[in-house]
């Protein structure tokens, strides 16, 4: 039996003992403390942020509408070519209708403008689908102007002096007998998502940029995903230890710490400068979001593979496997789940790039969605740089509404990561 060596004598009653441990477990009680106070701090930081965006972009998922009894005559809407009708008077008579008494032109004017500029167009794209409708009355539902949007949700206060506020005393009036009368709605607001980009704030969508970020993710996608893959592989089980390669690994690591804009100028100068490719597409968004994700999906491919334990490597030389068919039917399908959480990962920080899209000309304004990877676009974060550079009032809360959806996007994003990483991931 090993002899214990002698300890030193230890009076666990000395009161000096007791003053320093108690003086050790208030520290040790201080860093806990400090610790749990940062999470705090950090928690409380990620509320107020998230409780302010859906405080403020709240009201942009509802917008009101006036609902009006529209008279398709056949002398103001051609049946041979409904497209070319007078819509506009037609909405105008609509409201006008309402108000008998007003006859003053500057008051008909004003009265006119409750509604939003894209009833007209609403209007006639429903009579080109429906050219039966032609000499009937009907009635439809469309979107009030911004002021008039502003003031159904609180935003515009009555109680403010005149001249103070966009809408006068009559004007409110006026939509206030509407109101009465039961024609005011606030419905969930798909236009935000249906539409593209526009300058009136009621109209105005997000459809074209959620299209333009869909086709660069995807183009992104498709060329950094199986380039750094096999970078990756090859780096790791095929290259050989050298200077050359340690000066390769050591530049990938630092491509990954880039600020983004430095890649937005390359793509400027190389794709667009040498290459010619069009500004504003999609095609040259993904390109350059490829190169600030390649270095993100290689080091995660890395990682993967050299969590693979040697012995599965060992055991398949042993039987008898190339290094192709170790690599291929053993080693890539084990570091599948890391490479597929980093490359989500890599993605889900394109989604949110804002600095080299705008660098490409991606922040240009689009009224319709695209239609391929060639023509222009937006993107979810340029949009909504541009609505929150914007002066208009209705853009202050679509604008907040944007970020919402982007953050939703991205909290997907990560957690299909996790799914794909606990669904795919083995222990041995």
């Amino acid at each position: 039996m090993t002899d214990i060596p002698n300890l030193p004598n230890i009076d666990w009653k000395d009161p000096a003992l007791a003053v320093r441990l108690k003086r050790r477990n208030g520290k040790d009680n201080w860093l806990c403390w400090a610790g749990l106070g940062a999470l705090g701090a950090a928690c409380l930081t990620l509320v107020i942020l998230l409780a302010s965006l859906l405080v403020s972009g709240l009201p942009a998922f509802t917008q009101t509408h006036v609902t009006l009894d529209f008279e398709i005559l056949a002398e103001k809407v051609p049946a041979d070519d409904p497209g070319k009708g007078k819509f506009r008077t037609i909405v105008r008579d609509a409201i006008y209708a309402h108000f008998p008494d007003i006859t003053n032109r500057r008051e008909k004017r004003a009265l006119a403008g409750m509604i939003s500029n894209g009833a007209q167009y609403e209007l006639r794209d429903y009579v080109i689908d429906n050219p039966d409708l032609i000499g009937s009355t009907v009635s439809l539902r469309v979107p009030v102007s911004d002021p008039y949007d502003q003031l159904a949700k609180g935003l515009i206060d009555p109680q403010t002096p005149e001249e103070n506020r966009r809408l006068k005393d009559a004007e409110i009036a006026n939509f206030d007998a509407l109101a009465d009368k039961g024609l005011i709605s606030k419905p969930l607001n798909l236009a935000l998502i249906a539409n593209a980009d526009s300058r009136f704030p009621e109209l105005a969508g997000l459809s074209g940029a959620l299209w333009g970020s869909f086709y660069a993710l995807l183009v992104c996608f498709l060329i950094s995903f199986p380039v750094g893959i096999a970078a990756g592989i090859y780096l790791e089980e095929f290259a050989p230890k050298n200077r050359f390669t340690d000066l390769i690994e050591v530049n990938i690591n630092n491509l990954a710490a880039v600020p983004s804009v430095v890649f937005g100028l390359l793509a400027l100068v190389a794709f667009i400068g040498w290459f010619g490719l069009p500004r504003s597409a999609p095609l040259l968004g993904g390109m350059t979001l490829s190169l600030m994700t390649l270095p993100t999906i290689i080091i995660a491919t890395r990682i993967a593979v050299q969590a693979v334990p040697p012995s599965i490597r060992d055991a398949a030389l042993g039987l008898g496997a190339s290094r192709h068919q170790v690599v291929t039917g053993h080693v890539l399908p084990l570091a599948i789940p890391g490479i597929l959480t980093g490359t989500i990962i890599g993605l889900a920080r394109a989604l949110g790039e804002t600095a080299p899209l705008l660098l490409i000309g991606m922040n240009a304004f689009i009224t319709q969605a695209p239609d391929s990877v060639m023509d222009p676009a937006t993107a979810l974060p340029t949009q909504i740089f541009i609505w929150a550079d914007s002066p208009e009032r209705g853009f202050v809360s679509r604008t907040s509404a944007a970020i919402c959806v982007l953050l939703a996007f991205l909290i997907v994003m990560n957690g299909l990561a996790i799914y794909l990483r606990k669904r795919f991931e083995r222990h041995w």
